[in-house]
């Protein structure tokens, strides 16, 4: 078993220095358990706000570019995956903890789970959305995405964000269990339930094209600023 941990400032959030971290991390694990979780009291808070927002267009290609590799890595990922969501997962925190197999969340009161990209302004890159469809179940999915809140356990579990409640402990036991069978054929059932997050040339070239401009546009950059002073000056 392979513990992954995201480890940043702001609460693990997704740096591009993190998540290339993480994406190494999935890729030498081979087809071995990955065990996914966050330092500290929270899983991820989400992508890192301060650099998205210092970043010119090209810079946000790469930086979507390394958030869609790990996306993928961790959804392909051929043995089983597990993420103990210890803490608040928001926005790409909770992407990460729906790429994975199980995910089990902590009981400890006040933790909220929620997609909030379109409350924030920004739009989903083609294969971090494949996976959310694939992975939240269908009567959920325009909910979760379209309210764009942060539920607390018991609703992320209703609205299938996450699976049930646990402490690491029993995230590793459910781990153990799914790593019990055979590896070869654990892997092919994987890929016959999810396929790949693979999208057409066309659709990517649409997205560097039409959506990476938008995430560079001045009036996202002013409203994340807004976002970070509030967060600021709530501390």
């Amino acid at each position: 078993m392979k513990t992954i941990l995201l480890s940043g400032p702001g609460k693990n959030a997704l740096s591009t220095e993190l998540m290339e971290r993480t994406l190494a991390s999935v890729r030498e694990a081979g087809d071995a358990p990955v065990f996914l979780t966050g330092e500290g009291d929270a899983f991820s808070a989400g992508l890192n706000l301060k650099e998205v927002a210092a970043l010119d267009e090209a810079g946000l290609g790469r930086f979507l570019g390394v958030l869609e590799d790990l996306v993928q890595a961790l959804y392909e990922h051929p043995g089983p995956t597990l993420a103990w969501v210890n803490g608040h997962a928001i926005a790409g925190g909770c992407v990460l903890a729906l790429c994975c197999d199980v995910r089990v969340v902590t009981a400890r009161a006040g933790v909220r789970i929620g997609l909030n990209e379109v409350a924030l302004g920004l739009r989903f890159p083609p294969r971090t959305y494949r996976m959310c469809v694939n992975r939240v179940p269908g009567p959920a999915l325009a909910r979760v995405l379209l309210e764009a809140e942060l539920y607390e356990a018991k609703e992320a579990i209703e609205l299938g964000l996450v699976d049930l409640l646990g402490e690491q402990g029993d995230a590793r036991a459910r781990l153990e269990k799914l790593a019990s069978h055979p590896r070869d054929a654990y892997g092919a059932a994987k890929r016959a339930l999810r396929g790949t997050l693979a999208v057409p040339e066309a659709e990517q070239r649409r997205f560097l094209m039409e959506v990476v401009p938008k995430w560079a546009a001045p009036e996202l950059k002013a409203r994340l600023r807004a976002v970070l002073e509030k967060k600021s000056a709530s501390k």
